[in-house]
């Protein structure tokens, strides 16, 4: 049966309406200040015409005041699937343009029924918040909407890849479902995220403040460590997106999309040898360790602006995707605290979840010392970093660069917490402490007596260095697998990595283990 004119036009009429969003005067306002309408954010992140929209002709739930007879185009939020460099992927955007984008019960169930798609299916998840929050027309209905939200987003948890985008307001109980994903990519100018803004702040506990300082992309990104990167614009964003999607699997069950070439090829990279200075205590910039090591020199840095004294992120070792763990000498010494604690053990719990290989390259003279980082529980905080990398079962390979002292020799990942290859350089330093320390405690007194007290704390930090920590005591007792000149760590990782992608470990039956929050 043909499909007559009237109800064809009646569904094109219907389709235009619900696709229009707020109008074409609110997209302009938004075309005007740089930023993309909501649907513009969805056409830009899928490959032209892979789209499949659901719920456009969803109807609004709203029944008082004033809002029955008001329209609400597709609820505020576009939903749907499509294709992102071959690849299906689930996603939402919020569309400010109507009602604000607030969200209510259909609003929610629209989100809902996308996040049980990607976990049916197995693709991951993308969610461009841009919303005044909950709707206040619908009450306890809006408040139940955003727990159902939330509930899934644990579910999808470990499962599918979830990054959430901030391109607009994010406030109250809505920052909580960003909070609950993988990654949180937020637009620089115009997007602000916060539980309580400055005037409620000031009213409550008469505290003076500003949205910069609380809100901004900037304090998230530095001072909070609530998001993982910052986007000039919502196409930075997105391109931000696809960035993190081709080093992500598609869920949980599947490999990284590694590019394994048949033939591996072996080379020595003689630049390394040059790039850790010959004093132990001088500085350098670990990032052009890892630029060294990852094919093409290509290393995408998560949270870059929080924790620096850590560095994660991203790349290719010989086509094998891996996520990088490395102390970073330039800030702190490396020192692991509080914050890189937290940011090093929630990166890889990630890897692990998606099957991402482990490097970490190490040069950490210990646990920052202090009144506040004991105070705020560094013991908890650290404890973090050895809970993720025992529980992790995915191929993991250590270089001890330098430094390598105390508890936070095993925290960045020693062979006893369960490294797969524990590969150190001739500059390596394994040991309880620093020569330094050990020589005051264990020379005490053959410094005393010293007629020149320095030159003898020399000769003797010398000698303790020599027979307590040196890399070859810590091979000969085979805490160390080999012992490899700089230029030669890329193909020894290269090597191991390829022939560690068929591991397999498992841990004891449990729901999961309870690791020191």
């Amino acid at each position: 049966m043909a499909i007559s004119r009237s109800l064809a036009d009646e569904l094109d009429k219907r389709r235009a309406a619900a696709m229009e969003g707020g109008g074409p005067a609110k997209a302009e306002d938004r075309h005007a200040k740089g930023r993309l309408t909501a649907r513009e954010r969805i056409d830009t992140l899928f490959s032209a015409g892979t789209f499949q929209e659901t719920g456009l002709h969803a109807q609004h739930a709203t029944r008082h005041f004033g809002m029955e007879k008001k329209s609400i185009p597709a609820d505020g939020v576009i939903t749907g699937t499509g294709f992102v460099d071959g690849r299906p992927v689930a996603a939402f955007s919020q569309d400010f343009g109507v009602v604000g984008g607030t969200l209510g019960e259909m609003h929610s169930r629209k989100i809902c029924l996308v996040l049980d798609h990607a976990l049916k299916a197995g693709v991951p998840v993308v969610g461009f918040n841009d919303s005044g929050g909950a709707r206040i027309q619908e009450g306890v209905g809006a408040l139940s909407a955003y727990g159902q939200v939330f509930y899934r987003n644990v579910q999808l948890s470990g499962v599918v890849p979830q990054i959430s985008v901030i391109a607009g307001p994010c406030a109250g109980g809505a920052a909580y479902s960003p909070a609950l994903t993988d990654f949180v990519i937020m637009t620089r100018e115009h997007a602000q995220m916060f539980i309580c803004g400055p005037e409620v702040i000031r009213a409550v506990t008469g505290q003076a403040t500003t949205m910069d300082e609380i809100g901004s992309a900037e304090a998230h990104a530095s001072v909070a460590g609530n998001i993982h990167f910052i986007a000039e614009d919502d196409a930075h964003a997105v391109a931000l997106v696809h960035r993190l999607l081709s080093f992500l699997p598609s869920n949980n069950m599947m490999d990284p999309p590694h590019r394994i070439e048949p033939d591996l090829t072996v080379e020595d990279d003689p630049a390394l040898d040059a790039l850790i200075p010959e004093d132990p205590k001088s500085a350098y910039d670990v990032r052009e360790v890892i630029a060294r090591l990852a094919d093409g020199g290509d290393f995408l840095e998560v949270m870059a602006g929080f924790a620096a004294n850590i560095v994660v992120g991203f790349g290719r070792i010989g086509g094998v995707v891996v996520g990088f763990v490395a102390n970073q000498p330039m800030v702190k010494a490396g020192a692991l605290d509080i914050d890189a604690s937290d940011k090093g053990a929630r990166f890889v719990r990630l890897c692990n979840v998606f099957n991402i290989p482990l490097v970490t390259l190490v040069d950490v003279p210990g646990f920052l010392p202090g009144v506040a980082e004991e105070r705020r529980g560094i013991i908890r905080h650290g404890a973090k970093m050895l809970f993720a990398y025992a529980s992790a079962t995915v191929p993991k390979i250590t270089v001890i660069m330098r430094k390598a002292y105390g508890g936070a020799y095993l925290a960045m990942c020693s062979q006893d917490m369960g490294a797969d290859r524990v590969i150190a350089w001739p500059t390596a330093e394994i040991a309880v402490m620093g020569a330094e320390g050990a020589v005051n405690i264990l020379y005490r007194k053959d410094l005393a007596e010293a007629e020149d007290r320095a030159a003898r704390a020399r000769e003797l930090a010398a000698e303790y260095r020599a027979e307590f920590a040196s890399p070859y005591l810590s091979a000969g007792r085979l805490f160390v697998s080999d012992i490899v000149q700089p230029r030669q760590t890329r193909s020894a990782i290269a090597l191991t990595l390829r022939g560690l992608l068929s591991k397999r470990e498992t841990r004891p039956p449990k729901k999961h283990g309870n690791i020191p929050l």
